[in-house]
Protein backbone atom coordinates (compact mmCIF):
# COMPACT_ATOMS: atom_id res chain seq x y z
CA UNK A 1 0.00 0.00 0.00
CA UNK A 2 2.74 2.02 -0.40
CA UNK A 3 1.57 4.27 -3.66
CA UNK A 4 -1.18 5.53 -1.41
CA UNK A 5 -1.07 8.81 -0.23
CA UNK A 6 -3.93 11.22 1.81
CA UNK A 7 -3.57 14.17 1.88
CA UNK A 8 -6.17 16.93 3.94
CA UNK A 9 -6.88 19.70 2.27
CA UNK A 10 -8.75 21.62 5.34
CA UNK A 11 -6.73 24.54 5.52
CA UNK A 12 -2.89 23.98 5.11
CA UNK A 13 -2.48 20.95 2.86
CA UNK A 14 -0.50 18.17 4.73
CA UNK A 15 0.06 14.36 3.95
CA UNK A 16 -1.60 11.76 6.42
CA UNK A 17 0.02 9.16 8.39
CA UNK A 18 -1.47 5.99 8.53
CA UNK A 19 -1.68 4.02 11.82
CA UNK A 20 -2.73 0.74 13.29
CA UNK A 21 -5.68 0.51 15.45
CA UNK A 22 -4.84 0.01 19.39
CA UNK A 23 -6.85 -3.16 19.63
CA UNK A 24 -7.79 -5.86 17.16
CA UNK A 25 -11.41 -5.76 18.60
CA UNK A 26 -11.56 -2.16 18.27
CA UNK A 27 -11.29 -2.85 14.75
CA UNK A 28 -13.60 -5.58 14.42
CA UNK A 29 -15.73 -3.91 16.27
CA UNK A 30 -15.91 -1.06 13.46
CA UNK A 31 -16.62 -3.49 10.76
CA UNK A 32 -19.11 -5.75 12.16
CA UNK A 33 -21.09 -2.20 12.95
CA UNK A 34 -20.37 -1.16 9.57
CA UNK A 35 -20.22 -4.63 7.46
CA UNK A 36 -22.65 -3.80 4.94
CA UNK A 37 -21.33 -0.53 3.83
CA UNK A 38 -17.69 -1.41 3.90
CA UNK A 39 -18.52 -5.39 2.64
CA UNK A 40 -21.94 -5.21 1.26
CA UNK A 41 -22.11 -8.15 3.88
CA UNK A 42 -25.38 -8.62 6.67
CA UNK A 43 -23.76 -9.03 9.82
CA UNK A 44 -25.45 -12.05 12.15
CA UNK A 45 -22.95 -12.91 14.93
CA UNK A 46 -19.52 -12.11 16.74
CA UNK A 47 -17.48 -15.21 17.84
CA UNK A 48 -19.50 -17.86 16.78
CA UNK A 49 -18.53 -20.98 18.39
CA UNK A 50 -17.59 -24.46 17.40
CA UNK A 51 -15.72 -27.34 18.57
CA UNK A 52 -12.32 -26.66 17.63
CA UNK A 53 -11.93 -22.62 17.82
CA UNK A 54 -14.62 -19.19 17.29
CA UNK A 55 -15.17 -17.12 14.14
CA UNK A 56 -14.47 -13.95 14.46
CA UNK A 57 -16.75 -12.35 12.54
CA UNK A 58 -19.70 -14.36 10.44
CA UNK A 59 -22.35 -12.89 7.76
CA UNK A 60 -24.15 -13.57 4.29
CA UNK A 61 -23.11 -11.43 1.78
CA UNK A 62 -25.43 -9.53 -1.73
CA UNK A 63 -25.31 -12.77 -3.17
CA UNK A 64 -26.65 -14.88 -0.37
CA UNK A 65 -23.53 -16.77 0.47
CA UNK A 66 -21.60 -17.28 3.78
CA UNK A 67 -19.05 -15.03 4.75
CA UNK A 68 -16.36 -15.15 7.69
CA UNK A 69 -14.36 -12.50 8.87
CA UNK A 70 -11.33 -13.48 10.32
CA UNK A 71 -8.80 -10.33 11.88
CA UNK A 72 -5.32 -10.92 12.14
CA UNK A 73 -4.12 -10.06 15.41
CA UNK A 74 -0.01 -10.80 15.36
CA UNK A 75 2.74 -10.92 13.01
CA UNK A 76 2.69 -14.34 13.61
CA UNK A 77 -0.90 -15.56 13.17
CA UNK A 78 -1.47 -17.48 10.52
CA UNK A 79 -5.15 -16.75 9.92
CA UNK A 80 -5.29 -17.41 6.29
CA UNK A 81 -5.26 -21.27 7.77
CA UNK A 82 -7.58 -20.92 9.95
CA UNK A 83 -9.96 -19.33 7.86
CA UNK A 84 -9.78 -22.10 5.22
CA UNK A 85 -10.65 -24.32 8.36
CA UNK A 86 -13.48 -22.85 9.49
CA UNK A 87 -14.98 -22.77 6.04
CA UNK A 88 -14.43 -26.47 5.59
CA UNK A 89 -16.22 -27.01 9.13
CA UNK A 90 -18.87 -24.64 8.06
CA UNK A 91 -19.46 -26.38 4.88
CA UNK A 92 -19.85 -29.73 6.59
CA UNK A 93 -22.21 -27.51 9.20
CA UNK A 94 -24.58 -25.84 6.56
CA UNK A 95 -27.79 -26.56 9.03
CA UNK A 96 -25.78 -24.72 11.90
CA UNK A 97 -25.04 -21.64 9.60
CA UNK A 98 -29.22 -21.83 8.38
CA UNK A 99 -30.60 -21.75 11.91
CA UNK A 100 -28.30 -18.99 12.42
CA UNK A 101 -29.54 -17.05 9.14
CA UNK A 102 -33.07 -18.17 10.23
CA UNK A 103 -32.83 -16.62 13.67
CA UNK A 104 -31.16 -13.02 12.52
CA UNK A 105 -32.86 -12.84 9.32
CA UNK A 106 -36.42 -15.24 9.06
CA UNK A 107 -36.73 -17.94 6.41
CA UNK A 108 -37.05 -15.89 3.51
CA UNK A 109 -33.22 -15.12 3.89
CA UNK A 110 -32.36 -18.50 5.17
CA UNK A 111 -33.81 -19.94 2.11
CA UNK A 112 -32.16 -17.89 -0.59
CA UNK A 113 -28.47 -19.54 0.94
CA UNK A 114 -26.02 -20.10 -1.92
CA UNK A 115 -23.52 -22.71 -0.74
CA UNK A 116 -21.70 -22.75 -4.27
CA UNK A 117 -18.92 -19.75 -3.35
CA UNK A 118 -18.77 -19.21 0.52
CA UNK A 119 -15.85 -16.77 1.32
CA UNK A 120 -13.34 -16.02 3.73
CA UNK A 121 -11.87 -12.32 4.25
CA UNK A 122 -8.82 -12.30 6.20
CA UNK A 123 -8.26 -8.43 7.70
CA UNK A 124 -5.00 -6.89 9.02
CA UNK A 125 -2.75 -4.11 8.64
CA UNK A 126 -0.27 -6.22 6.63
CA UNK A 127 0.31 -9.54 4.67
CA UNK A 128 3.69 -10.75 3.38
CA UNK A 129 4.07 -11.73 -0.38
CA UNK A 130 3.96 -15.18 1.00
CA UNK A 131 0.19 -14.87 2.38
CA UNK A 132 -0.74 -13.66 -1.17
CA UNK A 133 0.82 -16.77 -2.81
CA UNK A 134 -0.19 -19.23 -0.16
CA UNK A 135 -4.12 -18.04 -1.25
CA UNK A 136 -3.43 -18.14 -4.59
CA UNK A 137 -2.65 -21.82 -4.78
CA UNK A 138 -5.17 -22.54 -2.35
CA UNK A 139 -7.86 -21.65 -5.18
CA UNK A 140 -10.33 -20.89 -2.68
CA UNK A 141 -12.47 -17.40 -2.59
CA UNK A 142 -10.52 -15.84 0.32
CA UNK A 143 -9.65 -12.45 0.02
CA UNK A 144 -6.98 -10.75 1.80
CA UNK A 145 -8.19 -6.79 3.10
CA UNK A 146 -5.29 -4.69 3.95
CA UNK A 147 -6.34 -1.58 6.49
CA UNK A 148 -4.82 1.54 7.21
CA UNK A 149 -6.23 4.36 9.78
CA UNK A 150 -5.94 8.28 9.44
CA UNK A 151 -6.38 9.77 12.41
CA UNK A 152 -9.87 9.12 13.87
CA UNK A 153 -12.65 9.28 11.20
CA UNK A 154 -10.28 7.54 8.05
CA UNK A 155 -9.55 4.20 7.69
CA UNK A 156 -8.76 3.00 3.87
CA UNK A 157 -9.05 -0.98 2.96
CA UNK A 158 -7.42 -2.44 0.05
CA UNK A 159 -7.82 -6.18 -1.22
CA UNK A 160 -5.00 -6.62 -2.52
CA UNK A 161 -6.04 -9.99 -4.71
CA UNK A 162 -8.84 -11.30 -6.60
CA UNK A 163 -9.66 -15.06 -6.56
CA UNK A 164 -11.07 -16.19 -9.02
CA UNK A 165 -13.00 -19.83 -8.24
CA UNK A 166 -15.39 -22.24 -9.43
CA UNK A 167 -18.41 -22.62 -7.26
CA UNK A 168 -17.66 -25.56 -4.78
CA UNK A 169 -19.77 -29.04 -5.25
CA UNK A 170 -22.41 -28.97 -2.48
CA UNK A 171 -22.40 -31.84 -0.26
CA UNK A 172 -25.06 -34.57 -0.21
CA UNK A 173 -24.24 -36.18 2.97
CA UNK A 174 -24.33 -39.32 1.67
CA UNK A 175 -27.86 -38.90 0.44
CA UNK A 176 -28.22 -39.35 -3.37
CA UNK A 177 -29.88 -35.93 -5.41
CA UNK A 178 -33.07 -36.95 -7.26
CA UNK A 179 -34.39 -33.70 -7.27
CA UNK A 180 -34.67 -31.93 -10.49
CA UNK A 181 -34.94 -28.23 -11.32
CA UNK A 182 -36.60 -26.31 -14.18
CA UNK A 183 -33.95 -23.35 -13.87
CA UNK A 184 -30.71 -24.21 -15.85
CA UNK A 185 -27.65 -22.83 -13.77
CA UNK A 186 -26.16 -20.25 -15.32
CA UNK A 187 -22.91 -22.52 -16.86
CA UNK A 188 -26.00 -24.50 -18.53
CA UNK A 189 -27.05 -21.27 -19.71
CA UNK A 190 -23.90 -20.30 -21.41
CA UNK A 191 -23.86 -23.29 -22.94
CA UNK A 192 -27.15 -23.57 -24.47
CA UNK A 193 -26.98 -20.00 -25.59
CA UNK A 194 -26.55 -18.85 -29.04
CA UNK A 195 -22.94 -19.27 -30.25
CA UNK A 196 -23.23 -15.13 -31.12
CA UNK A 197 -24.87 -14.29 -27.81
CA UNK A 198 -22.50 -16.84 -26.14
CA UNK A 199 -19.11 -14.86 -28.12
CA UNK A 200 -20.61 -11.60 -27.00
CA UNK A 201 -20.93 -12.85 -23.37
CA UNK A 202 -17.17 -13.57 -23.71
CA UNK A 203 -16.64 -10.52 -24.72
CA UNK A 204 -17.86 -8.61 -21.82
CA UNK A 205 -16.40 -11.07 -19.57
CA UNK A 206 -13.19 -10.03 -20.89
CA UNK A 207 -14.08 -6.20 -20.55
CA UNK A 208 -14.69 -6.30 -17.07
CA UNK A 209 -12.01 -8.39 -16.07
CA UNK A 210 -9.25 -6.15 -18.12
CA UNK A 211 -10.38 -3.18 -16.19
CA UNK A 212 -7.99 -4.00 -13.30
CA UNK A 213 -6.82 -6.71 -10.92
CA UNK A 214 -9.12 -6.05 -8.41
CA UNK A 215 -12.07 -7.76 -9.99
CA UNK A 216 -13.19 -10.72 -8.92
CA UNK A 217 -15.28 -13.53 -11.02
CA UNK A 218 -18.03 -15.09 -8.65
CA UNK A 219 -20.05 -17.82 -10.79
CA UNK A 220 -23.07 -18.55 -8.71
CA UNK A 221 -25.77 -20.56 -9.60
CA UNK A 222 -28.03 -18.44 -11.64
CA UNK A 223 -25.80 -15.58 -12.01
CA UNK A 224 -22.68 -14.34 -12.38
CA UNK A 225 -21.35 -11.60 -10.16
CA UNK A 226 -18.11 -9.19 -10.83
CA UNK A 227 -17.11 -7.82 -7.49
CA UNK A 228 -14.22 -5.50 -6.37
CA UNK A 229 -15.02 -5.04 -2.66
CA UNK A 230 -18.97 -5.39 -3.44
CA UNK A 231 -20.83 -6.63 -6.66
CA UNK A 232 -20.44 -3.87 -9.11
CA UNK A 233 -22.34 -6.14 -12.34
CA UNK A 234 -23.96 -9.69 -12.37
CA UNK A 235 -24.50 -10.68 -15.45
CA UNK A 236 -27.66 -13.38 -16.55
CA UNK A 237 -27.49 -15.37 -19.49
CA UNK A 238 -30.77 -16.01 -21.62
CA UNK A 239 -31.47 -17.64 -25.18
CA UNK A 240 -32.21 -14.37 -26.75
CA UNK A 241 -30.07 -11.80 -24.50
CA UNK A 242 -27.68 -10.99 -22.10
CA UNK A 243 -29.06 -9.37 -18.75
CA UNK A 244 -26.21 -6.88 -16.79
CA UNK A 245 -27.73 -5.36 -13.48
CA UNK A 246 -24.98 -2.62 -12.81
CA UNK A 247 -24.71 -0.72 -9.83
CA UNK A 248 -25.70 2.84 -11.05
CA UNK A 249 -28.31 4.99 -9.40
CA UNK A 250 -30.92 4.94 -12.35
CA UNK A 251 -31.85 8.08 -12.01
CA UNK A 252 -28.84 9.33 -13.70
CA UNK A 253 -29.13 6.98 -16.47
CA UNK A 254 -32.38 5.80 -17.91
CA UNK A 255 -33.52 8.82 -19.55
CA UNK A 256 -30.57 9.76 -20.99
CA UNK A 257 -29.33 6.86 -22.53
CA UNK A 258 -32.32 4.49 -22.34
CA UNK A 259 -34.50 3.80 -25.36
CA UNK A 260 -35.42 0.21 -24.49
CA UNK A 261 -31.51 -0.72 -23.60
CA UNK A 262 -31.65 0.02 -19.51
CA UNK A 263 -34.73 -0.40 -17.33
CA UNK A 264 -34.53 0.94 -13.53
CA UNK A 265 -35.23 -2.27 -11.47
CA UNK A 266 -34.88 -0.94 -8.25
CA UNK A 267 -38.35 -1.83 -7.67
CA UNK A 268 -38.26 -5.35 -9.69
CA UNK A 269 -37.34 -8.96 -8.58
CA UNK A 270 -34.34 -9.92 -10.70
CA UNK A 271 -31.34 -12.10 -9.65
CA UNK A 272 -28.07 -10.74 -8.07
CA UNK A 273 -27.76 -7.13 -7.46
CA UNK A 274 -27.60 -4.03 -9.23
CA UNK A 275 -30.41 -0.88 -9.64
CA UNK A 276 -29.84 -0.81 -13.83
CA UNK A 277 -30.92 -3.62 -16.00
CA UNK A 278 -28.89 -3.68 -19.58
CA UNK A 279 -30.40 -5.80 -21.75
CA UNK A 280 -27.70 -6.87 -24.39
CA UNK A 281 -28.85 -8.83 -28.13
CA UNK A 282 -25.90 -7.86 -30.18
CA UNK A 283 -22.00 -6.55 -30.27
CA UNK A 284 -23.65 -2.93 -30.77
CA UNK A 285 -25.22 -2.86 -27.50
CA UNK A 286 -22.49 -4.07 -25.88
CA UNK A 287 -20.59 -1.29 -27.72
CA UNK A 288 -23.41 1.21 -26.35
CA UNK A 289 -23.08 0.10 -22.74
CA UNK A 290 -19.43 -0.04 -22.34
CA UNK A 291 -19.27 3.10 -21.12
CA UNK A 292 -21.60 1.94 -18.15
CA UNK A 293 -19.40 -0.94 -17.51
CA UNK A 294 -16.46 1.94 -16.93
CA UNK A 295 -18.68 3.94 -14.81
CA UNK A 296 -19.32 0.72 -12.73
CA UNK A 297 -16.15 0.11 -11.79
CA UNK A 298 -14.50 3.80 -11.83
CA UNK A 299 -17.54 4.63 -9.24
CA UNK A 300 -17.90 1.68 -6.74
Amino acid sequence: MGDINLFSTNGQVKQLSPTAVHLERELQALVEKNMSVFFGVTFLQSEFSIPNGRMDSLGIDENYCPVIFEYKRSQNENVINQGLFYLDWLMDHKAEFKLLTIEKLGMEAAGKIDWSIPCVICIASDFTKFDEHAVNQMQKNIKLIKYKKFSDELILFEQINAPVVKPMAESTSGVAQVKKTADKTFAEQVETTSDELREIYYAIRDYILSLGDDISENQLKQYCAYKKIKNIICIEVRQKSILLYMRLNPDAFIEEQGRGLLRDVRNVGHWGTGDVEATVKSAKDFENIKCLIDKCYNEN
